[in-house]
């Protein structure tokens, strides 16, 4: 059902932090191998990692290509020794895996009541024709799951904000304001959007993102909350790094931001790894895109020294779950990993 006159804040519904409790995670098989380029069999391999590691305190809902897939798909998480009543196929003819910037985000009320807030989506700026499609994947959802769903009726995907639950909004100018999103919005229209549909009431805007990637600055390759007063944020000690600039600048704006209540934010370091290239092309690995499970936090790693160092920040940050990297440098292929490709459904209850 539709809610297009009134708005999530008016109703009483909120985006909730992603370390609150979910019943589910959401997820889209990979299978494109214009996505990853000879890669694909290890990226599903990846997955296969993750719904293992997740499947065990959260439903995981699956959306693959076809009928053929989903028994491909059953069979290879069976070996895997994955319990599959915990794991909810969806047949669905979507375009590619970026479930956290084209699925719905899900906001609840008070009464823990949950709905979904369908954005558009425009594939990243109209950068790629093909994935356009998957602009149609929040209205399958809320067909099979028919929750109350509210239409912003602008651009804004998923991986391009990040909220400590409490009523402030992180994100970068780049992306949200930029010209091949909402053209005709300045920054206080697109600010009143955003506390409107994810009942939000504090900004902070970071101004860029990092080297190869084709978001335009998502928020989650970037900085993080790991509770409603702390964010990591991703830096290099490096000044020959040609993303030094631009997180030596991130970093001193959150060093210097406050919360919604007026108090200072504490801010603790990530390291970043190791430059990965594709042909030449920088591609964009971070230690911040992990996904905040019910009982533990997934980090992508890269094969890197600092691997080590970043699990244990992570882990002295989440001391009531178990920190688990994902090896990443083939997902990474694709210009995004573990945040990217996951969508939290929050608990109704």
């Amino acid at each position: 059902m539709s809610s297009q006159s009134e708005t999530c804040r008016e109703m009483g519904f909120v985006m909730p932090a992603e370390w609150e409790r979910h019943d589910a995670v959401w997820l889209a098989w990979p299978y494109d191998p214009t996505t990853f380029p000879s890669r694909v069999e290890k990226v599903e391999a990846t997955y296969v990692q993750i719904i293992k590691e997740l499947h065990e305190s959260e439903h995981v809902n699956l959306f693959v290509a076809s009928e053929e897939a989903k028994q491909r798909v059953k069979e290879m998480l069976k070996i895997a020794g994955i319990d599959l009543s915990k794991i909810h196929f969806y047949v669905f003819n979507y375009a590619d895996v970026w479930f956290r910037d084209y699925g719905p985000i899900f906001v609840r009320n008070s009464r823990h009541e949950l709905a979904m807030v369908h954005w558009n989506f425009n594939s990243w700026g109209e950068k790629y024709e093909t994935l356009l499609k998957d602009k149609e994947v929040p209205a399958f959802i809320n067909e099979q799951m028919e929750l109350r769903c509210f239409k912003p009726g602008i651009v804004l995907e998923g991986g391009s904000i990040d909220v400590n639950g409490k009523g402030t909004l992180l994100t970068t100018e780049q992306c949200l304001l930029n010209a091949n999103r909402n053209p005709t919005l300045d920054k206080k229209q697109i600010e009143q959007y955003l506390s409107d549909y994810l009942g939000v009431r504090h900004f902070i805007w970071l101004k860029r993102g990092i080297l190869g990637d084709d978001t335009d600055g998502h928020i989650d390759d970037l900085a993080r909350f790991v509770n409603p007063t702390t964010i990591v944020c991703s830096y290099t000690e490096d000044q020959n790094d040609e993303d030094y600039e631009v997180l030596h600048e991130n970093y001193e704006i959150l060093r210097n931001s406050v919360d919604q209540d007026g108090n200072k934010l504490n801010i603790i370091k990530l390291p970043m790894p190791r430059v990965i290239s594709d042909e030449g092309e920088r591609l964009p690995a971070s230690y911040t895109n992990f996904y905040i499970g019910n009982t533990k936090v997934l980090m992508p790693v890269f094969d890197h020294p600092h691997d080590e160092k970043a699990l244990s920040i992570l882990q002295a940050l989440f001391p009531t779950r178990k920190v688990v990297g994902i090896r990443c440098v083939d997902l990474v292929y694709g210009f995004g990993t573990i945040h990217c490709i996951s969508q939290q459904q929050p608990c109704r209850g």
